[in-house]
């Protein structure tokens, strides 16, 4: 049983979601699986194969069935790449090497080799978006545009929202529930379909815990390739405002957009992403 399930029975209950999200997928799509050295990648490809190429970079405790709705649209244009990050509850390796490393940057080296990618545009959001960073800053000529939603490793990330949510554990599956929406800034009806996703993927999963590395400025100034990044104001794990500050000082040719009243969660941006992508 690999570490990153509470149980065997959690594991299959996932991979069994996953299953139904693909057989539903909305457009037609090619399952690859990739090896690479941190075990086989799974990748979700779709759109036009001589269209303009997309990498996207899922959160933590997500997988490539959270870009459904940008694929969706994004396939009319683009041929996406959604990459299963491995130590994440998609179809991947559980393999989760250590962040202070170069391991994230040679496993997108042999990902993007696989798929003949010479330089993409890359799609990251959250833990994601730390990847996608970390990969830019060190391949910058291998990225061709970059667009990041709530990205780790730029603003400071916070610890207070997870004494909160100790503090909801006790109180059951209502506990459970505002403790996901405290996370994602999510509280309104219609978010209530990802809220229980969410929940029943964390009540299986374990996250990892550590702190993501932060960006130096000299690492931020190597992106030399348009890059947009998108904040909500309202974000409990990332400072927000120190993202966009450091963005804009160190990336001063970045498009930057800060969400008022938004959280963690950053929805509805498929068409101002897929604005930028097109540019």
């Amino acid at each position: 049983m690999s570490t990153i399930y509470k149980s065997e029975a959690g594991a299959a209950e996932l991979r069994s979601r996953y299953q139904e999200e693909l057989r539903t997928w909305p457009v037609p799509a090619d399952h690859l699986r990739l090896p690479t050295r941190e075990g086989e990648t799974f990748v979700l490809a779709s759109g036009p194969p001589d269209a303009p190429p997309v990498v996207l970079l899922h959160g933590s405790g997500a997988n490539a069935t959270m870009w459904r709705e940008d694929t969706a649209v994004w396939a009319r244009h683009l041929r996406t790449y959604a990459v299963d990050l491995v130590g994440e509850p998609g179809l991947s390796a559980p393999s989760r090497p250590p962040l202070d490393s170069d391991a994230y940057v040679r496993w997108l080296d042999e990902v993007l080799d696989h798929l003949g990618l010479a330089d993409t545009a890359v799609v990251g959001i959250s833990l994601g978006g730390w990847m996608a960073l970390e990969y830019a800053t060190h391949r910058p000529q291998r990225v061709s545009r970059l667009a990041l939603l709530c990205p780790g490793g730029v603003g400071a990330q916070k610890t207070a929202w997870l004494f909160r949510a100790l503090l909801l554990r006790p109180f059951g599956r209502w506990g459970a529930r505002r403790s996901v929406r405290v996370v994602t800034g999510l509280d309104m009806p219609l978010s209530r379909p990802v809220l229980e996703h969410l929940m029943l993927t964390f009540a299986q999963f374990r996250p990892r815990t550590e702190r993501l590395p932060v960006f130096s400025d000299d690492a931020l100034r190597r992106l030399a390739m348009p890059v947009q990044v998108t904040v909500g104001a309202s974000d409990v794990m990332f400072d927000s405002a120190g993202t966009a500050d450091r963005v804009r000082r160190c990336v001063p040719h970045a498009t930057v957009n800060v969400l008022p009243g938004v959280g963690h969660a950053l929805l509805d941006q498929t068409e101002p992403v897929l604005e930028f992508l097109r540019g």
